[in-house]
């Protein structure tokens, strides 16, 4: 208006005293509402509103904060959040920072129980047709619970004495923040083991907590426990709280057991009772095999009762026997008789034979024999005209002159008589018609 003296402020000047207003009379405030319009930004903030009948206000959760929660928000869902109040400049509005958040009482948690509960059902998660059968006697046996708490030492303890088993305990949070990531972690991690890898892989997992409240609970019943026990392909028995006590991961596991003991209950059967199941198995099977061996011993002696005898069944054969006997005894003793005459007359027959061939065999020798001492008597050179010369006082043979000369007095034979002769000289041999000399000299004969 005219006249008007009144100092202009900007808007940031306007924006920053709302804000130190608004945080100054609203720094720590705790509301209850619903949640609306929840959302995770891809940073890790989330972003929300809280309503009730009347109003609505906006809030964020800074990324830390967030990944605290010991719960999923989903929007319908009534919470407690406590934080502080501020502005936001850029949209001239107000909001809430939240610190912390949690159910607004059972009647909210239960409201999303159910609400979890028909979605997952729907997914086909809960079926029975998927339900694995547990293993009679599992040689391993893993374990997801807190390692410090009661419930390990009570599966310990049932197991020792039903069945000792070799038991791997993966230990975990079993409520508060982080727990759920933890169980997630354990299940999946039992379900990636090798089987001959250094830890031993399970034959059966038991998910195992004390009990305690809804919210204490609520960590098996956070989306990703259930899927991941679901997703397990090692069967698994969920043991969680009391037996009043129901969390999704025992609608999602192959077997809900009560309390944990129960399940190491269920888990493996009493070796006392496999023992005596064993035994009586054993003296029935003896018992079996006693009986069906006097009922066959029965069945051979009626048998033989009605079977006739060994004389009965033989004896017709045996005469028959012992008649061929003596009938092959006096056909052979006939045909050996008759061989051996035949051999007999072939003998003789062959011995003349032999003997001639032998006089013709011997007589061929003879003449052949007699032929060489023809041909190698020294006689017989005489017939042409030559002389055997002896030493007269001896008769030894003179092959030479030093013989004839050493002698002096020999003896001529010829082929009608023989002669003396003396040696009175020598002469040199004259010389061969084919120009050789001899270089011996020849004695001369008178």
């Amino acid at each position: 208006m005219p006249g008007d003296n009144a100092l202009a402020v900007t808007v940031s000047e306007l924006s920053g005293k709302l804000k130190r207003m608004v945080e100054g009379e609203f720094g720590h405030v705790r509301l209850r509402g619903e949640i609306s319009g929840y959302k995770r930004a891809a940073s890790g903030h989330a972003y929300l509103c809280l309503k009730d009948e009347d109003a609505v206000i906006d809030a964020v959760m800074w990324k830390g904060q967030a990944g605290g929660l010991a719960f999923r928000p989903q929007d319908g869902v009534e919470v407690i959040a406590t934080g502080r109040l501020t502005t936001y400049p850029g949209r001239s509005k107000y909001q809430i920072v939240i610190e912390r958040m949690e159910l607004a009482g059972a009647g909210a948690l239960m409201a999303l129980f159910e609400k979890l509960k028909a979605q997952l059902a729907g997914e086909g998660l809960f079926d029975s047709a998927a339900k694995r059968p547990l293993p009679f006697l599992p040689r391993v046996i893993g374990v997801v619970t807190s390692p410090t708490g009661a419930v390990i030492r009570d599966i310990l303890h049932r197991l020792e004495d039903r069945c000792p088993s070799h038991v791997v305990v993966w230990p975990v949070k079993v409520q508060g923040a982080g727990a759920a990531e933890e169980v997630v972690a354990a299940v999946r991690g039992f379900d990636a083991l090798p089987a001959d890898g250094p830890v031993p892989r399970p034959d059966l997992v038991i998910v195992a907590r004390g009990g305690g409240s809804i919210e204490d609970l609520w960590a098996f019943n956070e989306e990703a426990v259930v899927r991941a026990v679901a997703a397990c392909s090692i069967p698994i028995i969920s043991a969680v709280g009391h037996e009043t006590d129901t969390t999704l991961c025992d609608f999602a596991a192959d077997l809900r057991a009560p309390t944990p003991t129960a399940a190491a209950e269920l888990a493996v059967p009493v070796l006392a009772d496999l023992r005596l199941t064993v035994a009586s198995h054993s003296a029935r099977t003896e018992r079996c095999a006693n009986r069906y061996v006097e009922r066959g011993r029965e069945k051979l002696a009626a048998l033989a009762r009605v079977l006739p005898t060994r004389d009965r069944l033989l004896g017709g054969q045996r005469q028959r026997a012992d008649e061929a006997a003596l009938r092959l005894d006096r056909a052979l003793e006939r045909r050996v008789t008759r061989e051996r005459a035949s051999l007999e007359r072939a003998g003789g027959a062959l011995r003349v034979a032999t003997l001639q061939r032998q006089v013709e065999a011997a007589r061929g020798r003879l003449d052949a024999t007699w032929k060489l001492v023809e041909a190698l008597n020294p006689l017989g050179v005489l017939e042409r005209g030559y002389a055997l010369v002896t030493a007269r006082d001896g008769g030894a043979v003179v092959a030479g002159a030093e013989e004839a000369r050493a002698a002096g007095a020999l003896s001529l034979r010829f082929r009608d008589g023989a002669v003396d002769a003396d040696v009175v000289g020598v002469e040199r041999a004259r010389p061969r018609a084919y120009g050789k000399r001899k270089s011996a000299e020849q004695p001369q004969l008178l």
